[in-house]
């Protein structure tokens, strides 16, 4: 099958690119800035901004499949404006459509979140996800939109960096207790989202962890798998600084779970080290 990851040279990008190649994709992946360290992938410069450039990067490699993980935050031009962009060109191609999107969709009002939650979103980054979701289910129905959450790693997610540049005095920081996600690991996101995009899946799916955790217990993960001091890490209340931004926040990924091979590890497992 051939492929085009926009964002490939990214965190979850690069996880999706790697996996695609392995499994004898023809795949191709775009950046920003400089391409990414995998070989084998058929590196594009793509600025989700200029229509004619994602016009020319779909021309020239003509994917089946059209993986879009790229966003520049509250950048609307990119965030929102970019991925429309990225939607019409796939539909007009006739390429399979998977976006990724977020958690920031939803204030934490309702606290539990399934995949016929209606977005609220309280920041300019959630309202970016979710005008670009909206504007993608009309312009390409048959797309899947993957909502998920905070990405953990091996140790090479901007998490897992922050505890550690906390722990080692590098950074000042504090953890919130009240601030809570549903984590999941960038390989399980990755094969997760390979998998709905080679099945006939379409709509909202939820692709998150089934540990809804804080920032907090998040951090002290982290540490004891890395063998960090966990006492460096300070516990704070997001609700107490005035920092904008939804609080707790729980993607309920069990309908998506149910059609997937893939199975949605929990923090609490894939940052102990058990399960498989």
């Amino acid at each position: 099958m051939t492929m085009l990851i926009i964002g490939a040279s990214g965190f979850l990008g690069g996880e999706l690119a790697r996996q695609a190649a392995a499994s004898g994709h023809a795949v191709s992946g775009t950046f920003a800035r400089s391409p990414g360290r995998l070989s084998g992938i058929h590196w594009l410069p793509l600025d989700l901004r200029n229509r004619d450039e994602i016009a020319s990067v779909l021309d020239e490699v003509h994917p089946r499949v059209v993986i879009n993980t790229a966003s520049r935050k509250a950048d609307w031009t990119t965030t929102a404006e970019g991925a429309i962009r990225v939607a019409m060109a796939a539909a007009s191609r006739g390429a399979r459509l998977v976006h990724v999107s977020s958690d920031a969709v939803f204030s934490g009002a309702q606290v539990h979140y399934d995949e016929s939650a209606t977005p609220d979103p309280i920041t300019p980054y959630g309202a970016a996800k979710s005008a670009a979701e909206t504007a993608i289910r009309l312009l390409a129905p048959a797309a899947v939109v993957v909502r998920t959450s905070l990405i953990i790693g091996d140790g090479d997610s901007e998490h897992e960096k922050f505890v550690h540049e906390v722990s080692a005095g590098r950074s000042d920081g504090v953890l919130f207790t009240d601030d809570v996600r549903c984590p999941v690991h960038v390989s399980d996101l990755a094969k997760a989202i390979l998998e709905l995009a080679s099945a006939g899946h379409t709509g909202i799916r939820h692709v998150a962890g089934r540990d809804a955790v804080s920032r907090h217990e998040l951090g002290l993960l982290i540490a004891r798998r890395d063998g960090l001091d966990t006492s460096t890490l300070t516990a704070g209340r997001r609700a107490d600084t005035g920092v904008p931004g939804p609080l707790d926040v729980r993607l309920d990924s069990s309908g998506t779970q149910h059609l997937l091979r893939t199975r949605l590890r929990g923090a609490r497992e894939f940052l102990s080290g058990t399960g498989a």
